[in-house]
Parts: structure tokens; sequence; C-alpha cells
């Protein structure tokens, strides 16, 4: 692992745009990382393009909201792209009402963007997340089997499988999404490591060449391999939900990635 500082300070002026991840590297959904805000605001004013590229199962707007609530100043960054605007587009080019699984602040942001939720009878189903007082991904076991042998089709708005909220593991709808995976689901994926919420960044940032992106995260399964398999160099944030764990030497071959490694392995931002 490198030293935070000394690697940051010396980043090569070739990353004209830094794609980084909010939860787990700004943010642990309570509190701002220390020196997070610092260095978002350190890269704006070496004129580089900041996007907070995020798999939040709801809009940038609201994201917006909540970043302004934690106090990260609005001067630390250009754009946000998340995967519930991919989510929400993909929708509501179905047509039809879908079932819904999350938080009811969740329902009420689908809801506001015109998506029509159904109770009984759909077969389409936009997951966000987990419900309130339904933390396990077990607790759905009964649900996704039915679900399943239905045929019905999983939109999942956030492929996280876990988040740190407060210092505490949160299951996200990725989890439940692997579930339905396993029992012969179908499942729709929104946001990292899928390519949709890449290139909806990349154009809100100008479309830079690949050589010209740096993306920054602590999720292996979204951040560093959606980087990989875009073709940007990638910093490996270890101090999110994989603390204490070392980068896997194995993590190109696993993925068939050819020989890539992480430009960097660093603890946080500061």
């Amino acid at each position: 692992m490198h030293d935070d500082n000394t690697f940051w300070d010396s980043l090569d002026p070739m990353y004209r745009l830094i794609l980084c991840d909010i939860w787990g590297v700004v943010h642990d959904g309570h509190r701002l990382y220390p020196g997070a805000s610092e260095r978002l605001r350190q890269w704006r004013q070496e004129g580089r393009f900041v996007l907070l590229i995020t798999n939040a199962p709801r809009t940038a707007e609201a994201v917006r909201q909540h970043l302004e609530r934690l106090e990260l100043p609005r001067e630390a960054w250009d754009a946000i792209a998340t995967s519930g605007d991919a989510g929400i587009a993909g929708l509501l080019a179905l047509g039809t009402p879908v079932g819904f699984i999350g938080t009811k602040s969740d329902r009420a942001i689908l809801e506001g963007q015109s998506v029509e939720i159904a109770q009984t009878d759909f077969s389409d189903i936009a997951v966000t997340g987990l419900r309130e007082g339904q933390p396990a991904a077990e607790d759905y076991a009964d649900e996704l089997r039915e679900l399943a042998a239905r045929g019905v089709r999983f939109h999942c708005l956030n492929p996280d499988r876990i988040v740190i909220h407060g210092g505490q593991t949160m299951v996200c709808a990725g989890a439940l999404a692997d579930a339905y995976e396993a029992l012969g689901g179908k499942v729709v994926w929104y946001g990292k490591p899928c390519g949709p919420i890449y290139r909806h960044a990349l154009s809100l940032a100008g479309n830079p060449a690949p050589e010209n992106v740096l993306a920054v995260g602590d999720g292996l399964q979204t951040d560093i391999l959606g980087a990989a398999r875009m073709g940007f160099d990638a910093v490996f944030v270890a101090g999110g939900i994989h603390e204490g764990e070392p980068f896997p030497e194995d993590f190109a071959m696993r993925h068939g990635l050819d020989r890539f490694q992480p430009l960097s392995v660093v603890y946080s931002l500061r």
C-alpha cells in the first residue's frame, strides 16, 4: 500500500477525469471521511473534472441533497452519475407497472420520476435495496423463489453487495440479485461495473479518452472491475468495504483481465 499523501500529491496530470466513488470513499453514510473534501477540491483546483459515480439507487439530485446534508462543499465536484438514474430510464422504457423491493423513501423517488409501482400483477420488479425491518438477504428467500418461479425480471438498481453505514455493514440490492441469479432468475444490472453508467458519466465529462480517466473506489466487484473492463486506470481504496484485505493477487485472472493491476492501493483520499 502506498503512502496516500505521497501518491495523491504526485498524481499524473494526464488524468483529466476522476471517476470517484462516494460511499466508502467520500463518506460512510453518516459523515465525510477526513481529508476527502480537501482532496476533491484539490483535484478541481488542478483543472481535473471530478465526477462522483455511485451505485446509489436514486437520482443524482437525491444524492446531491445527501451530500449537502453531510456538508460536502458544492465546489468539491463537477457532476454526479448514479445507477438510480440509469435504472429509472430502463424502468420507464418498459412502459408497464413494476413490482418493488426497497425502502419507502426509495419508492417515493421512483414514483416521483413517474415509475408506476404494481402490488401483485407484474412481470418486472425494481429492487433498490432491503426493506425496513428486513435487514438480511435470507429474509427474502421465499419471496425470491416465488418471483423466480413466475419468471419475473429483476431490475437491480444498486449492484453493491454491502456498504459500511456509520461503521455497520449493511446489505444492498446486489446481494439479493446474486441470490436471484442463483435461483435461475433473470437480472438486469444497472450501475458499476456495467457499461451504461460509465458511458453516461463520460458524456457528462465531454467524452475524454480512456487513458485520461482515473477511477477511484473501494469496491472490487464494482469500482475496480468496472474500470478495468472500460480500460481505465484505477486506484483501490482499501479503507472501505474491504478494510484490512490486500488487493487480490488473482483479481485479473479471475475476471479475464489479462494482467490488470490497480495504479495504486491507498487507504483513503487523505
